[in-house]
């Protein structure tokens, strides 16, 4: 596997992560056996490491550090909230024009913790084809801005305001995920981290850096008619 590289410089390295790659060996799947920190290893010829994560089933912009000092530097802007990240996702249903979940939610260990999300809704689409009670299918292609950063944050958020993200497990809706198996052969989670913007921790300059979004999110764009509109996202 290459992996495809979208920023580079002496310290920092950024890919366009696939669906379905872990970032690095973890006990969620003890029989997985590649990830982004070894290929990408192999591939550029030196050790990298993690500035933040990204779910396996999530695709899009992955930085990494060429050094654990970078590293260090971009963990305190991710933990400070300097750092602005934007996600693509595909949900169930028409979502409101845009407005922001405050909605907290449990970690791992059972604690309560702060999570703040914004949406916007770019595009809406509909399909004539039943997957429930309704003689067609509706869907909201919606750019996601999280504030804080828990784990599986946009992915419950999402799911509390009941517009699971397309292909969800365990957060979504298992009727949806179930027709989206049966009639389109699909079951990529539609969710994609677009854009990250951040300091560079040596120049200081604003970085921006995008990643295109894959093929399978793309034919979901055009099966439900979410490209019909007035808005258009870039690929």
């Amino acid at each position: 596997m290459i992996l495809e590289i979208i920023f580079e410089d002496e310290d920092l390295i950024a890919i366009n992560k696939p669906h379905g790659l872990f970032v690095h060996r973890t006990k969620l799947d003890v029989d997985a056996d590649a990830f982004v920190l070894q290929i990408l290893r192999d591939q550029i010829g030196q050790k990298v490491f993690p500035c933040h994560r990204l779910d396996r089933k999530t695709s899009g912009v992955l930085l990494l550090a060429k050094s654990q000092f970078i590293q260090s530097l971009m963990n305190e802007q991710f933990r400070d909230r300097v750092v602005d990240k934007t996600y693509l996702a595909i949900v169930r249903g028409y979502t409101e024009d845009g407005g922001t979940i405050d909605y907290p939610l449990m970690s791992e260990r059972g604690k309560e913790q702060e999570a703040i999300t914004h949406y916007k809704t770019l595009s809406k689409g509909e399909i004539p084809i039943s997957s429930g009670r309704f003689s067609t299918s509706r869907y909201s292609l919606v750019e996601v801005k999280p504030e804080t950063g828990r784990m599986h944050q946009i992915r419950r958020h999402l799911s509390h305001i009941f517009h699971p993200i397309i292909a969800d497990r365990p957060h979504g809706c298992n009727k949806q995920n179930r027709f989206f198996l049966q009639q389109y052969a699909m079951n990529t989670m539609m969710l994609h981290a677009s854009v990250l913007t951040f300091d560079h921790p040596k120049t200081k300059e604003r970085t921006t850096i995008q990643a295109n979004w894959y093929d399978e999110f793309a034919r979901m764009l055009r099966e439900l008619n979410l490209l019909n509109n007035e808005y258009t996202p870039k690929s």
